[in-house]
């Protein structure tokens, strides 16, 4: 399932999927692959994105049914 809650926060804090990589300390491709939803971050990954992006563990990743 993708991640638009993610890629619409990135875009919000004006960051390219390079910009939030680089700032998280993972590659380009990690980011586009969670946005995609091919890839599950580790929590602790999670917590640094909802860090660099200002929102909460719940605003990017919970499933809301």
């Amino acid at each position: 399932m993708k991640n638009i809650k993610m890629k619409m926060a990135r875009v919000e804090k004006d960051l390219s999927q390079e910009e939030l990589a680089q700032l998280v300390g993972v590659s380009r491709q990690t980011i586009g692959l969670i946005e995609l939803g091919k890839y599950n971050p580790s929590l602790s990954l999670c917590i640094a994105i909802c860090k660099t992006l200002s929102r909460t563990l719940n605003d990017l990743f919970w499933d809301e049914e």
